[in-house]
């Protein structure tokens, strides 16, 4: 398939590091276009970028005034009337949209049709050369997405790229024997061998050099293939699955009920949702990948098998990019006598990803500049399944983020 020309986007002359991202028109990266738009201008404070906080603030990162934007996606509509659902929903304020239109037109010129995911065709608004594309053979399909990248990078004269996945969950897949080591997934792209979208992109990614951040729960590079392809190659990445809302309280709370000594005897969650993931959640293989992260953690940190975990999802149209979910946790105490917490957390999940995008990006970005390849493990507070293992406590997994920030100032 032939690459169309990738207009340039006015950047500042310092240097410019390129954001590639994965679901270009989707929620996350609407809010992240806009959002970077109005850090930019001043019209927004950096409200939820740890970045902008001790000790991170400390660190040589990339300016924001020196990201550029642009990516893939499979869906033909445009990133305008994605936006403008957010403003109807109440995330995104309209005065910031208009006066952003440059630069999302900007971004707009340099999103090139994706990978479409085997069991995603059928579904609604996509885009044709996406399905032609996820119909080539699987080498085919990679040089394709990388000369997209590789394009983006010498019209915009970017001193890097880093890759971020924020695309809808795929479905889920089970481990499969080619993905042991890169000499075996090699020869099964060799043979021809259909693989998972998230899993080219970041081979494709990782393969040119650049940094990939993987925010989905899809398998991204999490394979033991593509894990060994970055430290050999000494690419940093990270991921997998954003940790923004309810998992996110569970790390906090689930700890306290440890060194408290109190005995959780059930942790019941359910979640509701609406937007374009909530609709491909709807399907029980791409359900199954998001919930297996979603309870793991818990499990991890109460370290208890008898205690009784679930967590459902839902999708209610109605609520657009606005998440609700519910968590009832019942525990015994002294005496055995039994209490109970219940929580509901009500946010937009796009609103409060983007932030974490940038701290990513800037993160990856600094790993690349001083030549830290591999797994980024300091990054794990942003995840719900992080690489490299390690606690899920997230106050012992952002005492570790300090920790990297200090010695690196």
């Amino acid at each position: 398939m032939s690459t169309p020309r990738i207009e340039r986007v006015s950047i500042p002359p310092e240097r410019a590091v390129g954001v590639w991202l994965i679901g270009a028109r989707g929620a996350i990266s609407t809010c992240v276009a806009y959002g970077l738009a109005g850090l930019r201008s001043g019209a927004l404070e950096p409200v939820g970028l740890a970045t902008e906080i001790e000790p991170l603030r400390g660190l040589e990162l990339v300016r924001l005034d020196e990201l550029v934007l642009g990516g893939h996606d499979v869906c033909t509509r445009s990133l305008t009337d994605s936006a403008s659902e957010l403003v109807r929903g109440g995330v995104l304020p309209q005065d910031l949209v208009e006066g952003a239109s440059e630069g999302a037109a900007a971004f707009e010129a340099c999103i090139r049709p994706g990978i479409l995911d085997g069991p995603d065709v059928g579904l609604a608004d996509l885009d044709p050369r996406s399905a032609a594309l996820g119909s080539l053979p699987p080498r085919e399909q990679v040089a394709c997405v990388r000369a997209d990248m590789e394009a983006f990078a010498a019209a915009n004269a970017l001193t890097r790229v880093v890759v971020v996945d924020v695309a809808s969950t795929e479905a889920w897949r089970e481990e499969r024997e080619e993905w042991s080591d890169l000499a075996s997934f090699e020869a099964a792209l060799d043979a021809g061998s259909l693989q998972p979208a998230s899993v080219l992109y970041a081979y494709a990614a990782l393969g040119a050099g650049h940094p990939f951040v993987n925010f989905t729960p899809s398998r991204g590079s999490s394979i033991p293939a593509l894990v060994e392809l970055a430290d050999s190659a000494g690419v940093p990445h990270c991921g997998n699955d954003g940790k923004t809302g309810e998992t996110l309280v569970k790390t906090v709370l689930a700890p306290m009920f440890r060194a408290r000594a109190l005995k959780v005897l059930t942790w019941q969650g359910y979640n509701m949702l609406g937007n374009r993931d909530g609709e491909v959640l709807k399907e029980s293989a791409h359900r199954e990948s998001k919930l297996r992260n979603k309870d793991e953690a818990l499990r991890a940190i109460l370290a208890d098998p008898s205690v009784h975990t679930g967590v459902g999802i839902d999708f209610v149209p109605s609520l657009e990019d606005w998440k609700t979910a519910w968590d009832f946790i019942q525990f015994e105490g002294f005496l055995g006598a039994r209490m109970s917490l219940q929580f509901t957390w009500s946010g937009s999940d796009s609103a409060l990803a983007a932030p974490l995008v940038l701290d990513l990006v800037r993160l990856a970005d600094l790993a690349a500049e001083r030549g830290e390849g591999g797994v980024m493990k300091h990054t794990a507070s942003f995840f719900k399944a992080p690489l490299g293992g390690g606690t899920h406590d997230f106050g012992r997994q952002f005492a570790e983020l300090g920790r990297y920030a200090l010695e690196r100032r």
